[in-house]
């Protein structure tokens, strides 16, 4: 009976987490689209309130707009025009303080991590953490500069990201010495699932070690 209760979790335990991630994605994005349509109520005619109201009853409705609205402003961006507009917006919101705080380290984030020229998350490699002689998984994510450099050394340092698991979204920020680090030769994809697997999940191409290689 054991064995069965544990073939029917592994069958269903992936389809459960990708609904609760779906629904937890979707809620974000319905809670956007409500905002949304409050702000019109408030802002349009008394008389436009019943039809603002009923489009909070239309299923996807508030999925289709958000990408539509991401996709015209990227559309928009992509021209001359567009882009002198978001510098300017991007000038006004880097002023304003507090603001300026937040915005600019979100900023600097995502355009590391979603840049294609960026370096974030580019390269998987094996490190001694949290001691000498237990190894994981880590991602480059680029290379200490500034102050933090300086103080570091001549000596080439990394910047790594060691995610947890089985959720990879919380880890820890490490500066190591780039001898210190081992390259792998596994894609980012594959490394995030033999993490999310706690290792359960082997890499694609790998081959059996023998007892010879291993001595």
């Amino acid at each position: 009976m054991k064995k069965y209760i544990i073939t029917g979790l592994l069958v269903w335990l992936p389809l459960a987490i990708t609904i609760w991630v779906l629904q937890s994605v979707l809620g974000v994005i319905n809670g956007v689209f409500n905002s949304m349509l409050a702000a019109s109520q408030a802002l349009l005619p008394a008389s436009m309130a019943a039809n603002i109201e009923a489009l909070r009853h239309v299923p996807g409705l508030g999925l289709l707009i958000l990408v539509g609205g991401m996709a015209l402003t990227g559309m928009f961006v992509a021209n001359i025009f567009g882009q002198w507009m978001w510098r300017q917006w991007d000038r006004l919101l880097s002023n304003i303080p507090i603001v300026k705080s937040i915005y600019s380290s979100v900023k600097q984030v995502s355009d590391t991590l979603f840049s294609s020229s960026g370096n974030a998350f580019r390269e998987a490699v094996l490190v001694q953490y949290p001691h000498p002689g237990s190894w994981t998984i880590a991602f480059v994510t680029g290379k200490p500069s500034g102050e933090v450099a300086h103080a570091l050394g001549e000596e080439e340092h990394v910047s790594l990201y060691v995610p947890t698991t089985p959720n990879p979204t919380s880890g820890f920020f490490l500066m190591m010495p780039r001898s210190a680090v081992r390259p792998l030769k596994m894609s980012v994809d594959a490394a995030l699932k033999h993490i999310i697997s706690m290792g359960v999940v082997a890499p694609e191409g790998d081959h059996p070690v023998s007892s010879h290689a291993q001595a």
